[in-house]
């Protein structure tokens, strides 16, 4: 049975993903409990090799999110792990930047760890994340277990490991409240201010109760705080427009100070200001520089290929350098490694996402970590009577933003994709209005005058996806179906893409 497993198409990036529950149509389950034991215990055989100690002496804290299929994944994984002699440690229900730190907070510090999760995804999704403590293991660390799985020889132990129970959310909770209090001076540095926090039932629930009251807060009018992998209320996702509009409404009800919003393993996160303000996107990049530019003079922020100009013209007004890279939250942190390691300061690594990671936090992508830096600049900025949403006052944003994404019919879709982008800059070359972004690294980036739609577009290829995203911004009105119809006579020549979302945007 085991050999019916196709491992590679379990792979996403730097991940394990795949659809765990049966219940959509078109949608076989892959990710079966029985995979799930064999991944934990290459992950286990893995370790052992890159660490060279003996399979008994290896100990790993594995956990995991609100998602239905969690629970029954985790003890597979474990009992994969136990099966090979390794010590397994039950965090239960937590974040993944948390099940992060168990491998570089005193007292802990495990070899390895695994966080059960597939983000924003559907309920029937879900997958798994694998951390040493250098950080996130990467692409060919991720096939490399696969090959494990796929030949599947795995030696006996003697022993089967132990499995032990860590309540570590409160630890590292614990640790997020110890940090606001020493970068702020106080005990109860947010005494008064109103913070209401929206979970979407995923797991970040425990930042209102042991993170935000421990500090002073009132977190009155909080919601969807309870773990439920259903779902119920809306998307765990900051990029959402319905999770967005539920923080939103949130704060204005309740009169917050402010609103904070995670997605479901709390790896990403936004906020809304006391006037409603959405701080999510170029945004939440804009807010997060002008505190590391306050700390950190010049320094570099790297982010992916969809941030607006208005967003690179506002890290250069205060001084930084904007590194503008691919799409993909492991692309920017490993860019900003590279960065750093070429003797670059180099503060952060943010996408639009919310996936933001700081050079002080491991370069560890942590929603809870962002936020609770946006709330030490809030106490602060407090007691000079100023707020953080005029911290991005002089952020310029465009009138009209829009994303389409063309599916590739071709069965070799980045070739056929690769072919198109190709094609795209001889074209751009030969058009003397179309001025080609000279400091861009993925796809082909157009900036257009005032009389040409006053914007910009980028077309690139999915990092996994048979798409072609395209992302147009205008500073005018009407500006983008100006510039959608520059690049559709073009797109209109390939057969092997479906170009109707773009038709329909240009239409009357």
């Amino acid at each position: 049975m085991i050999q019916k497993i196709e491992w590679k198409k379990l792979q996403n990036g730097s991940d394990i993903r795949g659809v765990a529950l049966p219940g959509v149509e078109g949608q076989p389950v892959n990710l079966t409990p029985e995979a799930a034991s064999f991944i934990g215990a290459a992950f286990g055989l893995w370790l052992s090799c890159r660490t060279g100690k003996d399979m008994e002496g290896i100990r790993v804290a594995i956990g995991r999110d609100s998602r239905l299929s969690g629970l029954t994944l985790l003890d597979a994984a474990a009992e994969g792990l136990q099966h090979m002699g390794v010590t397994v440690t039950d965090c239960g229900l937590c974040s993944t930047p948390a099940m992060f730190m168990t491998l570089v907070t005193e007292g802990f510090q495990f070899d390895g760890s695994i966080m059960v999760t597939a983000s924003h995804l559907p309920f029937n999704r879900n997958g798994l994340k694998f951390f040493v403590p250098e950080g996130g293991l990467d692409h060919d660390d991720i096939t490399a277990l696969l090959d494990i799985c796929e030949k599947g020889e795995f030696p006996i132990a003697v022993h089967s490991g132990k499995r032990e129970t860590l309540d570590f959310l409160s630890v590292y909770a614990n640790g997020l409240v110890d940090k606001i209090r020493r970068a702020t001076g106080s005990e109860l540095p947010l005494d008064g201010l109103r913070i209401v926090v929206d979970a979407g039932n995923g797991a970040g629930g425990f930042y209102a109760q042991k993170v935000l009251k421990p500090l002073g807060a009132d977190t009155e009018g909080s919601q969807y705080l309870d773990p439920d992998g259903n779902f119920p209320n809306h998307i765990p996702n900051p990029e959402d427009a319905t999770a967005m509009a539920a923080i939103r409404e949130a704060v204005l009800q309740n009169h917050a100070d402010l609103g904070i919003i995670f997605d479901t393993d709390v790896d990403r996160a936004a906020v809304v200001d006391n006037e409603g303000q959405e701080i999510n996107r170029n945004r939440i990049i804009a807010l997060l520089t002008a505190i590391l530019l306050s700390e950190h003079p010049g320094t570099t922020i790297v982010t992916d290929s969809v941030t607006s100009s208005g967003l690179a013209s506002f890290i250069q007004s205060l001084g930084g350098v904007h590194h503008r890279f691919k799409r993909g939250y492991k692309n920017v942190i490993n860019e900003a490694i590279r960065l750093n390691g070429e003797g670059i300061d180099c503060q952060a690594a943010i996408e639009t996402s919310g996936h933001g990671a700081l050079k002080e936090n491991y370069f560890l992508d942590d929603g809870a970590y962002l936020v609770s830096k946006i709330l030490v600049q809030m106490a602060k900025l407090r007691r000079e009577g100023r707020t953080i949403g005029q911290l991005i006052d002089c952020l310029d944003e465009p009138a009209e933003a829009a994303e389409v994404r063309f599916p590739i019919l071709s069965k070799d879709f980045k070739s056929y994709g690769q072919k198109v982008l190709n094609d795209l800059l001889e074209l751009v070359n030969q058009q003397p209005n179309w001025i080609l972004a000279p400091d861009n690294r993925e796809g082909v980036r157009v900036s257009f005058g005032k009389e040409d739609g006053d914007g910009w577009f980028l077309l690139r290829l999915s990092l996994h996806d048979p798409i072609l995203p395209l992302n147009i911004e205008s500073d005018q009105p009407g500006g983008v179906k100006i510039i959608a119809q520059h690049i559709h006579s073009f797109l209109s020549q390939y057969d092997g893409l479906d170009i109707s979302p773009l038709t329909r945007l240009i239409q009357p």
